[in-house]
């Protein structure tokens, strides 16, 4: 167990420039044989003419050092940075770099032997080795990705399948040199190109067919030491700016705190990763309170019949039990009701993430019409006229007077506090528990590649619900038949890539929450295995890690399917639960 985690501060990559030296801006650009990177864009063709494209670019860079004049190195150890396409994550900065002039730069794709075997959940939640932050770690198996590279490819007018590159292990920490005369008598940035086609066919050619559509880099695996071989030439220098003038944004301060207040103590796992609490809204008693107080409200409701809690069921791991919830008039939903617990690692909601903070998610059921049905300014008015209220309102916030922005900041006090980290799994972990035969089955699979070139016959599910909190938080289309009149994240981002794309979901209390998916259309664990063994609709934005499985799916035997079942009702925490609702 980690006592409070709220005074955690910023990685020094991240902090303000001393005044007695430099700093180096790194911005990094990705090319595909020259040309801009277009993400999910099946357009590019490698030396064995096998049309792809690229899904996911993520990486790890560490060992940065620049090169004097005279020939030596200034090496800035315990520095790292995180570079990922999707997410426009692309820049980063060195700090307290001698103000001289150097002719190279070096760094390393992956991290040192040290920090690969670190204790991650040490890291603040906004280190670039945070795996909460990266999804780059292989959590029980141990160590980090360096190079995550995924996509689809498809042979003449075949249908897409797909492709899965990481490159990982301390023998594949690749070492880059590039030279370039940069002058630190100021602030300097540069930008380096990182080229996809390169890294996919110079010197070596990389083919999907021939060599492999997935690689965890197990000794001599073939597909690992062509990355290895191809990754120093496909970075490249391609502009020095010296005299930049960039600034770090200041912390944001902390909003209404009353004069006097009690810290809220945040306990949790020892396993998971640190989260990214808000710095404006710290955790006080008061304001958790408070906040589960209005989410057992039903005045919120345009009838006062339905609260937060009415949708979201302790008894179900504050997950609804129905298909869909009944709002106002018993107005029906149009996705199932998500489970509410460890939410502090979750940086965007709902199922196709359109809102970026919980404060900003509690306030939209209040005012849809297919949920609660009211306005903000009526859920006010009848807040305020009940009289605990406007007490609770004081003592949290310093004043007792409603808004809608304090209603948001004391629901989003409660739901972070929800916290799941007691299952029988995590006492297997602690050395108190023992899994059955059939438990340890399922948990091999789980936790195994699909890919028959190396004999793993695994069931995948790790690589979008691994980790301590078993899931990577980001959006996936998981292969459930299209429905033209929900299209997903979609609907948030406007791209056709995202088309079908949903958030993942925790599998931590998973058998206490069906039905399952987006839409509920699965009621039990069995079909849910069922689906990813052989119901997967293949389609143009399917996930790169289920594309690559074989059309007539992964064939897991009946007995490894009752495995992974039996493995996934291990991550039941029955602390979750009310008193007298126990398993």
């Amino acid at each position: 167990m980690r006592p409070s985690v709220a005074a955690l501060i910023f990685s020094v990559l991240f902090c303000a420039n001393t005044l007695h030296s430099s700093s180096l801006e790194f911005t990094f650009n990705h090319r595909v044989n020259g040309e801009p990177l277009l993400l999910d864009s099946l357009r590019y063709a490698n030396a064995a003419n096998e049309i792809h494209s690229f899904a996911r670019v993520s990486y790890l860079l560490s060992g940065f050092a620049l090169e004097r004049e005279d020939g030596s190195w200034v090496e800035m150890p315990d520095q790292h940075a995180w570079i990922d396409v999707a997410s426009h994550r692309k820049a980063f900065r060195l700090n307290n770099i001698p103000a001289e002039t150097y002719k190279a730069i070096r760094f390393f794709v992956g991290p040192d032997s040290k920090a690969n075997a670190a204790d991650v959940s040490t890291f603040p939640a906004e280190h670039p080795l945070n795996p909460n932050l990266n999804s780059l770690h292989w959590s029980w198996q141990g160590g980090y990705i360096f190079l995550a590279l995924e996509g689809l490819f498809r042979l003449k007018s075949e249908a897409p399948s797909g492709f899965s590159y990481h490159l990982a292990r301390d023998a594949n920490r690749i070492e880059v040199t590039l030279k370039a005369p940069i002058s630190l008598a100021s602030n300097a940035m540069v930008f380096i190109d990182f080229d996809l086609g390169n890294l996919m066919n110079h010197p070596r050619a990389l083919s999907f067919t021939k060599d492999g559509v997935a690689t965890h880099s197990r000794d001599g695996d073939q597909v690992s030491q062509i990355l290895a071989a191809n990754l120093p030439r496909a970075f490249q220098i391609a502009r020095v700016i010296s005299g930049s003038n960039s600034e770090t944004a200041l912390p944001a301060k902390p909003l209404y705190l009353p004069p006097q207040y009690v810290p809220y103590r945040l306990t949790m796992s020892q396993n998971f990763p640190l989260p990214k609490l808000p710095r404006d809204n710290p955790l006080i008693d008061e304001r958790v309170a408070l906040g589960k107080a209005l989410f057992h409200e039903t005045a919120l409701s345009k009838d006062s019949s339905l609260s937060c809690a009415s949708c979201h069921q302790a008894a179900f791991a504050f997950s609804d039990p129905r298909r869909y919830s009944e709002g106002v008039e018993k107005r029906v939903g149009t996705r199932q009701a998500m489970p509410l617990f460890n939410l502090a690692w979750k940086s965007s909601f709902f199922w196709d993430g359109r809102s970026p903070s919980l404060r900003d998610q509690v306030l939209v059921p209040i005012q849809d019409h297919l949920e609660m049905d009211s306005s903000l300014e009526s859920a006010v008015s009848k807040l305020s006229q009940i009289p605990s209220y406007p007490p609770q309102f004081e003592a949290a916030f310093g004043s007792a007077e409603i808004t809608p922005e304090k209603l948001g900041l004391a629901l989003e006090q409660f739901l972070l506090t929800l916290l799941s980290y007691d299952s029988k799994f995590d006492r297997v972990v602690q050395g108190k528990a023992q899994l059955s035969s059939e438990e340890k089955r399922g948990f091999e699979l789980f936790f195994t590649e699909y890919d028959p070139r190396t004999g793993q016959l695994g069931a995948d599910c790790f690589h979008c619900h691994g980790g301590p909190l078993f899931s990577d938080h980001q959006f996936h289309n998981n292969g459930l038949e299209p429905n033209k009149d929900d299209s997903g994240r979609e609907r948030a981002t406007g791209l056709e890539s995202d088309r079908g794309k949903f958030s993942t979901p925790s599998l931590r209390n998973v058998a206490l929450t069906a039905p399952y998916m987006h839409d509920g259309s699965l009621d039990t664990l069995e079909k849910v295995v069922t689906h990813y063994n052989e119901g997967v609709h293949r389609n143009a934005t399917l996930d790169p890690n289920l594309a690559k499985h074989p059309p007539e799916g992964i064939r897991l035997s009946p007995e490894d399917q009752k495995a992974i079942v039996a493995f996934l009702k291990t991550l039941s925490d029955e602390n979750l639960l009310p008193q007298g609702n126990k398993m």
